[in-house]
């Protein structure tokens, strides 16, 4: 299959009359432009590589907005936690299937191409196993086949309520595994991967996981034959810095770091309170930061220092992570304007070769988000899932917008999504802005929803 776009944003740059020919297997096989892309027609507008959002929790997109009340723990994220504990308890896997699917319509209709889904919800209300134990796993995914998004399943172990090896409270009853059997239900969602839908695993946290299972789930992710994707929280809050030097003698970036276990494979999601040390390690790692920052703003995680990261040669990407914004342009944006405000001057994450913010910021952070992803390809080049996102430049808001500073005025100067068409793997997922199934998936998720609210949740 052919495509030719107008304008697409290329590792080089922005570049006109634009040639993907993406093969049978769903990767581009061959980029040209100019001349070598023939003769047309050329769909009008902006093509960009599709951003991968690196850190979900499909089923707090139902919650989104529902815990803006001043609550328990002074108003502080162990409070939010708790609202959400209290909403996760009644979910059974149709909800979780008919959640999942809407949270990835609204990310394809938004421009993210592919999910890493962080998924620690395993068992049924009390912590019994379903049968089969991949039950809501199962759902996830499920939820990602309706939609065509690209997944990265992320089985996640929770195995303490903190540093100290204390039991789960009633609330995380549904997350617990011990390591074997968390390891088994790895390799069985493992045995269902295909092109599109592939397993890593996850660490909920050093705070959750003892040092021992941290051990043990890097060594099997490492195996030759498997080479997973392994995402952990880390450094999200500074209680949660203060309890990790308490527990080890080391703040939870250097603590991670110190055990050698950590690669390119690896995604760092928050790293919100790391110190410059910590900062060089990382990058020095090749590990991935992933970035939430309309999640961290809204629960007072804290700010990252992208810009001393990108000076040290670290690679970040971005998420929607609890979905109060799903909107790769807003998590971006705000990664940027967070580094402003902090030291008080503008255009901290460009660099020389790419000195336009927005396309600095989108092409970096959708190559961290298929690193993360376990994608060894990332953009509109050769060997990339032919993950696509077309925008409407002919609107009235980008009257006037020199052709360099296109992707600036997307990012930076957001009117309501001028998100055109999205492809998958080469297959249309969105068209005139809509994704093809909204209507049922849409259905889907209001009667869930009505249920779970007629059962008392809120």
């Amino acid at each position: 299959m052919e495509l030719r776009f107008e304008r697409a944003l290329l590792p080089s740059g922005i570049a006109s009359r634009v040639l993907v020919e993406v093969g049978a297997d769903g990767r581009i096989a061959r980029v040209a432009t100019g001349p070598g892309a023939g003769d047309g027609p050329f769909v009008p507008g902006l093509a960009l590589p599709g951003m991968p959002n690196l850190h979900s929790h499909a089923f707090q997109r139902a919650m989104a907005g529902s815990a803006e009340v001043r609550a328990a723990a002074g108003g502080s994220f162990w409070g939010w936690r708790d609202v959400m504990y209290r909403f996760v308890e009644r979910l059974t896997p149709q909800d979780v299937a008919a959640i999942s699917a809407f949270a990835y319509l609204e990310m394809l209709e938004a421009g993210y191409t592919a999910v890493a889904e962080f998924h620690y919800l395993h068992h049924a209300p009390g912590g019994a196993a379903y049968q089969p134990v991949t039950a809501l796993a199962d759902a996830v995914r499920d939820g990602a086949r309706a939609t065509g998004i690209r997944h990265l399943l992320l089985p996640t172990l929770y195995q303490q309520g903190h540093f100290d090896g204390r039991p789960l409270a009633e609330a995380q009853r549904r997350f617990h595994h011990d390591t074997d059997a968390f390891l088994d239900l790895a390799g069985r969602l493992a045995g269902g991967d295909d092109a599109r839908m592939r397993t890593g695993v996850a660490l909920h946290s050093l705070r959750a996981v003892p040092p021992a299972a941290v051990a043990a789930v890097a060594a099997a992710a490492a195996r030759p034959e498997r080479r997973w994707p392994v995402h952990i929280h880390v450094a999200e809050q500074s209680r949660e810095v203060e309890d990790c030097v308490a527990a080890f003698g080391r703040r939870p970036v250097a603590q991670l770091l110190s055990t050698g276990l950590v690669d390119e494979r690896w995604c760092l999601v928050h790293a919100t309170h790391v110190d410059a040390q910590e900062l060089a390690g990382i990058a020095t790692s090749g590990a991935v930061v992933g970035l939430c920052p309309t999640t961290e703003g809204n629960l007072g995680d804290g700010r990252f220092a992208l810009d001393e990261f990108l000076a040290a040669g670290g690679c970040y990407g971005v998420g929607s992570d609890s979905h109060v914004s799903i909107d790769p342009r807003e998590e971006l944006r705000l990664a940027e304007y967070n580094v402003r405000m902090w030291r008080e001057r503008r255009v901290l994450t460009a660099s020389a070769a790419v000195p336009n913010v927005g396309a600095a910021m989108w092409t970096d952070a959708v190559a961290g988000g298929a690193r993360a992803l376990g994608y060894a390809n990332a953009g509109l080049a050769t060997g990339a899932p032919a993950d696509i996102v077309l925008v409407d430049i002919d609107r009235a808001e980008y009257a006037g917008v020199a052709v360099d500073a296109l992707v600036d005025a997307w990012v930076f100067a957001p009117r309501p999504s001028p998100v055109y068409s999205v492809w998958v793997g080469g297959e249309l997922a969105v068209v005139a802005g809509r994704h093809r199934h909204r209507a049922a998936i849409e259905e889907s998720y209001r009667s869930a929803l009505a249920r779970l609210h007629a059962a008392g949740v809120r």
